[in-house]
């Protein structure tokens, strides 16, 4: 079933081979970067920012992009969630801080970084450009024009990395949030959202023509709304598991903080506490 999908596509087309060269390249730059000795890299951080590049490879230069551009709308979303909710958190938490210390470090770079991350401003950005990219009527008219299309997706690509700066903050001396401001911003952003996953989920028609039909040739009991639907609940589920794995992280590090003894009035359970007398 799948194979009949797919084979109108060639190799090249299927397994995006100018995606794997520039990931490849990237990847080899990353290797050369973390094994200079000038960087502390913890193991993880190398798990995080290859997971990144893998998964960004499998929703953009395999077949599933094949199926998500042209066959199954859920597909699509799923790509979009991934690429948007896992991927970018992936590769912030990749780079090691002194890195992008150096690359932020002239005023000009840092006065634009704390601009584009405003926290307020990239929460309605993010979740206003992703809305309106998921609007019908938007969205069929975007599929008609490749260039369009590219420039939105890497648009919305853009400001989700910039939306998530702002939840990592990985150089506090840039974007001084505590964690409680941040956690705020997390359930925000998350509420932003629920009005077009529930509009996928209980709208009573198909109205993605581009996909009427071929989600069908792929899976036939799968009819065009219920494919819908099941975008609707990819997208609910992605973006409040990493939603949800970024407060838990959030509330651990704050509850973490607030355990901690304060350095000005030191006080630790059970110590007896010594009151000047009166004179």
């Amino acid at each position: 079933m799948v194979g009949n999908v797919v084979s109108d596509f060639n190799w090249f087309q299927l397994w995006g081979v100018g995606y794997l060269i520039f990931l490849l390249l990237l990847s080899f730059l990353y290797a050369k970067l973390v094994s200079s000795g000038r960087y502390t890299v913890k193991r993880i951080q190398k798990f995080y920012f290859n997971l990144g590049l893998v998964l960004f490879y499998l929703f953009v230069g395999s077949p599933l992009a094949v199926i998500a551009a042209e066959r199954l709308f859920s597909a699509h979303v799923l790509e979009l969630m991934i690429m948007l909710f896992v991927v970018p958190p992936l590769l912030i938490l990749g780079l090691p801080k002194e890195f992008l210390r150096s690359f932020f470090w002239s005023y000009r770079m840092r006065f634009a970084l704390k601009l584009f991350t405003h926290p307020w401003m990239t929460a309605l950005l993010f979740n206003i450009a992703l809305s309106v990219y998921l609007i019908p009527s938007i969205f069929n008219s975007l599929q008609q024009h490749t260039f369009l299309l590219a420039m939105s997706q890497t648009a919305l690509l853009a400001i989700a990395f910039l939306m998530w700066w702002t939840i990592i903050s990985p150089l506090p001396e840039i974007n001084r949030l505590s964690e409680s401001v941040r956690v705020v911003y997390v359930f925000v952003a998350s509420v932003l959202l629920m009005p077009i996953g529930i509009f996928l989920l209980v709208a009573g028609s198909p109205f993605y023509v581009l996909y009427a039909e071929g989600g069908q040739q792929l899976l036939p009991h799968l009819t065009a709304l219920q494919d819908q639907q099941l975008a609707g609940g990819m997208l609910k589920a992605i973006q409040l598991g990493s939603y949800g794995t970024a407060l838990f992280l959030l509330i651990s590090k704050w509850a973490k903080k607030e355990e901690e003894p304060d350095d000005d009035f030191p006080f630790y359970p059970g110590q007896a506490m010594d009151y000047p007398t009166k004179r």
